[in-house]
Order: C-alpha cells, then sequence, then structure tokens
C-alpha cells in the first residue's frame, strides 16, 4: 500500500507519520528531507523559503510530479508499505492517486499549528506567526502546478482529518480511515 501525506504547516503530519511506522509497519519517505538534501547540495540556508524556492526549482525543471516519483522510487526498491509525506502540489497528490495510493491530508487550527510549529524548534519555522502565514500562503499557488498549493492539495485528498485535540483522538481518526478498516 502506498499512503501519501499532506497537511498545512504544523498540523500534525509527522505524528501521524510515527503512527504508520509504529502500529502499522509503515515504512516512510520525506519530501521535505528529499528537498533538505538539495538544499544543502546547493549550499543554502535550511529555512522555510529554501524549501519553497528549491521545490518549486525541482518540479518547475522536472515535472510537477518529480519530487513523489523520486520518493516513489525510493520507496519500490525498499518494498512493503509506504508513506510518502509532505504532498505539497496538486499534481503531486494526483500522482500519488494514479500510482494507485490514498493520500490523507491533515489539517488544524492555525493558532494550534503555529504553537506545534514553535514547539518542534526546527529552523525553518522559527519565524514570528505573521511570517509563518505568510510562509503558507507563499505556498497556495492555484494557478501554476509547478508550484505548492498546500490548500489545493489537502482539497484533493481522499481522506481528511483535523488534529486539534488529543494524540488519542487524532490516533483513533488514522484507525477509522475505510483504508485501514
Amino acid at each position: 500500500m502506498i499512503i501519501g501525506l499532506t497537511g498545512s504547516f504544523g498540523a500534525g503530519k509527522g505524528t501521524v507519520v510515527d503512527y504508520l511506522i509504529q502500529k502499522k509497519g509503515f515504512h516512510h519517505y520525506s519530501a521535505s528531507g528529499f528537498i533538505t538534501e538539495e538544499i544543502v547540495r546547493r549550499g543554502m540556508p535550511v529555512n522555510r523559503d529554501s524549501m519553497i524556492e528549491v521545490s518549486n526549482d525541482m518540479r518547475a525543471k522536472n515535472g510537477p510530479a518529480f519530487i513523489i516519483d523520486s520518493l516513489y522510487e525510493r520507496a519500490q526498491a525498499e518494498g512493503g508499505d509506504a508513506i510518502i509525506e509532505s504532498l505539497r502540489a496538486v499534481a503531486e497528490v494526483r500522482r500519488i492517486k494514479e500510482l494507485g495510493g490514498k493520500v490523507i491530508g491533515v489539517d488544524a487550527d492555525p493558532a494550534i499549528r503555529y504553537e506545534r510549529a514553535m514547539a518542534r524548534g526546527s529552523e525553518k519555522d522559527n519565524v514570528t506567526f505573521e511570517k509563518w502565514l505568510d510562509q503558507q500562503q507563499k505556498e497556495s499557488n492555484p494557478d501554476d502546478p509547478t508550484k505548492q498549493n498546500i490548500f489545493g492539495a489537502l482539497a484533493e485528498s481522499d481522506f481528511k482529518v483535523m488534529n486539534d485535540g488529543t494524540l488519542e483522538e487524532l490516533h483513533a481518526q488514522i484507525d477509522a480511515l475505510p483504508i485501514f478498516t
């Protein structure tokens, strides 16, 4: 089984990934990790602005599903159930579906998401709430399939979970998805 995972900043994608690895035996492939590898290779600072610039550049040069296709190749080589995390473009969601996969979207209230992002202490999230919201808006490009569109990707998800509650509530929502029942 292949699952794509999309969601807004700080919604809990990593938490869903951890659960699927630990409880369902999935192998994890991170689009953010893949992009970070390229950022480091280019000698750029690892932050959200670089993530946006480099991922959009890779999609423009190699096609809108390049990141997903690259991670899918890795998953096929390893075998087993795979979760590809951090789909950021509508074309990426559609590519997972073309490959026979399903896509889970994760969202939460923006204030909760910002609080979570700050708590994880990632360099890419070390900004004010206003800058964070601005960066999120920069990832909403509905008219260009080579650019990020996180809310478009969320809208195209097969399943959506709201992560405004407890960890147990999130796990219950995941377990209740038709792909796991």
